[in-house]
């Protein structure tokens, strides 16, 4: 059976939307979660720490490469990318790449796109401003993911996911409800 793999990525109004979708998964879940919010380096400790206190699964800051493992969130420090080693698949953070946003949604999945034949993953890009993510969303699709865009009705700032939409039609546009309900048939299945 193929190894199931949530991305998300987000940016404006992200925070808020994360604690919903995250506080909506039911132990266990048969995925890792890796979230890229955009976020000033400073914040991003306290930001893992809330989500550390408040759900009832681990939750990892990737500041050095970690095994992804089922039912466990994984959020980028900084710029991270999929790597895999001899037996699994790892996250790792990038050194010194710069990028306009920390950490880069395209960056980490552009990352997953080689992976695509080997694992199942569901992608979602979230409300954001400006086009971050939407061309690896888009490179994700063509690759056999499963791509969602949040719509218009629920994103906050929709930016990122229009941009996404626009660029690759095939991907779809949901409601933040149906993105939460999606994750979890994901899950489970």
């Amino acid at each position: 059976m193929k190894q199931k793999i949530v991305l998300i990525g987000a940016s404006t109004g992200g925070p808020g939307h994360l604690k919903k979708i995250l506080s909506a998964m039911q132990q266990p879940f048969s995925m890792p979660i890796i979230i890229a919010q955009h976020m000033n380096s400073t914040f991003i400790p306290s930001f893992i720490n809330q989500f550390k206190s408040e759900l009832s699964f681990p939750v990892h800051a990737i500041d050095t490469s970690i095994e992804l493992k089922t039912s466990e969130i994984f959020i980028c420090s900084t710029n991270s990318r999929l790597k895999k080693t001899s037996f699994s698949l790892h996250i790792e953070p990038i050194q010194n790449l710069e990028t306009p946003y920390n950490p880069s949604v395209d960056t980490l999945f552009f990352s997953a796109v080689e992976y695509c034949k080997e694992c199942d993953i569901l992608a979602i890009l979230l409300t954001g401003i400006g086009q971050d993510g939407a061309m690896g969303l888009s490179e994700l699709q063509k690759n056999g993911a499963t791509c969602i865009a949040e719509n218009e009705e629920s994103a906050i700032v929709f930016g990122m996911p229009k941009r996404a939409v626009e660029i690759n039609p095939l991907i779809k546009a949901m409601h933040l409800n149906d993105i939460i309900n999606t994750i979890k048939l994901f899950g489970a299945s």
